[in-house]
This record gives C-alpha cells, structure tokens and sequence, in this order.
C-alpha cells in the first residue's frame, strides 16, 4: 500500500523483503540471546528476536540533508516495529549510509542496519557474576535481500546494495563504524569471550511437504587430538513469522556425543513426526529450532538457530481452447491433498480480472478437480489466481499467466 501511495505521489518506489531479520530492542547493533546454566536459550530474559522475514519501502530521492553520495534509494518502513521519537515511524534511510555503516545520519538508520547485518551473540552469566560470551554468529541475519523483478514475477537479489559479502574485511569494517557511531549501550568488548575452536557443530532441517514427517540433523565435528563428551539441547518450536512462539513442539536432550579418534564427525537425527505438529500449526507453517551444546570436559558451550518452512502444496490452474478475447475457453483447477487426513469445509475461490468473474466452490473430496467455462473481455496479459482454504490447510495457491489475444 506504501509503495502504491508513493507511486502516485511521483516518487520511484519498491518493496523490499530481508529474510531473517533482526529486531534489535536495546539499540546496542547486536542480538543478545542468553543461556542457562544448562546452555538453553533464557527466553525469560532474552528480548532480542530474528524474524522469518521482515518487509519494508525504498523511495528514490535526494538527500540534502546529508553528505554527497547518500541519496538515492531510502528505507521508509511501512510497518515499523519500533518507535521512532515517540512515534511509530522508521525512514528514510539512506541505504549506502547503512551499507558502509554510517548510521549516524538519520533516519532510524542504527535500527535498519541491525536488521539486515547485526551478529548473534550467545552469553550466560558466570557463577562469579561475570558476563561470559559463548558464541557469536556473525552470518544469521540478513541471508537475502530481495525486491520483485521489473517486468516479470520473480525476485531479483539486492543483498549486496545493503551490505559487503559476509565475513569480508569491507563487511567487518562497516559493522566497527556503525558500532562506533550508533551503539548507546555496552558492547562485547566490554565483555569475556574466547572462541571454541576444538568442535564445530551444524544442523540441518530437511526440506520437508506439509503433512510428512521430518529430521533435523545435528553434526559435530571434532577438530582437535582431545577426546570430548557433548551434551545437546534440542528445541523446537512453531512460530509466527515474527519468530514469536505459539507453541514449543520438541524439547529434548538427545543422547551425548563421544569423539574417541582426531577430527571424526559424527551426525545424530531427531525426526519430526506430522502428528506432533499438524494441530497446531499456523498459516505459514513456520517452525524454529535452537540447539545448544555444552562440550563437557571444557565447559565451553556452541550455540545456532534456524527457521524453516514447510512447503506448502500449491493448485495447478491450466487452460484449454483459444485464449481469444470474446471466445469461449476453459479453466480447470485442480488439488491434491498431501495430508493423511481427510479435508473437510473446502472452498476453492478463482479469480482473473478481464477473464473471468470471482467464483468459489465447496467440496469434499481429497482430489479436486474444477473445469469452469468462460469468455475473457479484454485482450492484453491476464493473471488467474485460485486459493483454497479448509480447517487443515491455509495459504494455498494457484497462479497462471494467460495471454488474452485480440479477436
């Protein structure tokens, strides 16, 4: 609707989407996420949250308010999430001020950048009362950043126009300037961190349809001569897309892991059984794990999140005849149910503007098949859509480009 309002006005405008991003609430340019004694998440005292995805506004304009070079494409948030003086407001940004980490210069710009390129920091609280950083994830937030492509439907990349390739010397660098100039609040120097380097640990969600079971896989990997014991803490949860947890899905402490020989890597998997999460499940069937894992013998503690969505099945739309304007063709939509349950309260909606009327159906079978007749109006590339909802299944959709032609 921004971007909409902004095109009227005559100011150049796009929709931007960031995926995982970052809520900063403490201004301080990093996300704290404290851990137990036992290495879980604190989610009493943990504030700071990662987004599934966030999106915002870019207008095109000058800045004279601010040094040459900071013009062009600003960040003007449609829906920002903090308040900005008082008022719920963000932009504009200069997005090259927030690129090379110039977040001195207004507007909002310490906030903007947190989101797309602020590090994860992992600390618990030691028995003597000092602040000890576990881990820090300098590549979760910000992993792409994209706007729609001119001419077509897809997406076109831009994470580059926000930030330097993670873990260059230009990225490092833009994040000390910003935490020069925009951090109000302490900072990890200010605090005790030495890095684990003996073991590596990754997980990995796998790619899963709405209605299967799934694993998640979690790998070690031992990169010293020692011999180490690790306990892991598994934690699973279905979420909003704003990382808010509706329900936890999975807490468990799986088996230990024992490195008897250098360098060796061991996997262990956690399935995911449909049945654990199919009643509860939101629209955007989002889920969110954390794993944390304490290295025994050191105390040292690895910590790493991951969103995941699961795939949602989508509605084949096909037509049949001529695509002439004025002429009789074909629309058929057709479904497959992926659950093992049966679907109940179904209703199928199809529309195209300039092709067809707006209809919707009800049915009750698991296979849906919908042939509708019609006569499209006007010539020129049309777009059919059709969505279906039932109690089980949301966000289910269809599109199809059609090229009405002239008579």
């Amino acid at each position: 609707l921004f971007t909409t309002v902004l095109r009227c006005l005559g100011i150049p405008a796009r929709l931007i989407t960031n995926y995982s991003s970052a809520h900063d609430n403490n201004a301080n340019l990093q996300l704290d996420f404290f851990l137990d004694d036992e290495g879980k998440v604190d989610t009493k005292i943990t504030k700071d949250s990662v987004w599934n995805y966030h999106c915002w506004n870019e207008a095109w304009m000058t800045r004279p308010d601010l040094p040459v070079g900071f013009g062009g494409w600003q960040v003007v948030d449609g829906t920002p999430q903090e308040t900005s003086d008082g008022m719920y407001r963000c932009g504009p940004a200069s997005v090259q001020a927030i690129k090379h980490g110039h977040v001195c210069f207004q507007f909002d710009a310490p906030f903007v950048y947190a989101e797309v390129n602020s590090d994860i920091v992992y600390s618990r609280r030691d028995k003597n009362g000092t602040q000890v950083i576990e881990n820090i994830d300098t590549t979760h937030v910000g992993q792409l950043i994209v706007t729609k492509e001119v001419g077509g439907d897809g997406m076109m990349e831009i994470t580059e126009e926000y930030k330097f390739q993670e873990g260059s010397e230009e990225e490092r660098l833009a994040l000390e300037t910003a935490v020069m100039y925009g951090v109000k609040k302490q900072t990890t120097q200010d605090t005790m961190y030495q890095p684990q380097t003996d073991v590596d640990m990754d997980f990995q969600v796998q790619k899963a349809v709405l209605g299967s079971d799934f694993k998640v896989s979690i790998t070690f990997r031992n990169k010293s001569r020692n011999s180490y014991t690790v306990t892991t803490y598994l934690s699973g949860n279905i979420v909003f897309y704003t990382g808010v947890t509706k329900n936890e899905l999975r807490h468990c402490k799986p088996s230990c892991l024992k490195e008897d020989e250098f360098c060796l890597a061991s996997t262990f998997d956690v399935v995911i059984k449909s049945s654990e999460y199919l009643g509860d499940l939101l629209d955007q069937a989002s889920f969110h794990f954390f794993v944390t894992a304490r290295i025994n013998e050191t105390g040292k503690i690895l910590a790493t999140q991951k969103a995941t969505v699961l795939e949602i099945p989508a509605l084949r739309i096909k037509t049949q005849g001529e695509t002439v304007a004025g002429k009789e063709m074909s629309v058929t939509v057709e479904f497959t149910n992926p659950l093992k349950q049966t679907l109940e309260n179904v209703t199928l909606r199809l529309e195209g503007p300039g092709v067809l009327r707006t209809m919707k159906k009800e049915f009750r079978n698991s296979t849906l098949i919908w042939e509708i007749k019609c006569i499209p109006k006007r010539p020129g590339l049309r777009k059919l859509i059709a969505s279906l909802n039932c109690d089980a299944l949301r966000h289910v959709y269809g599109e199809l480009n059609v090229q009405i032609q002239k008579p």
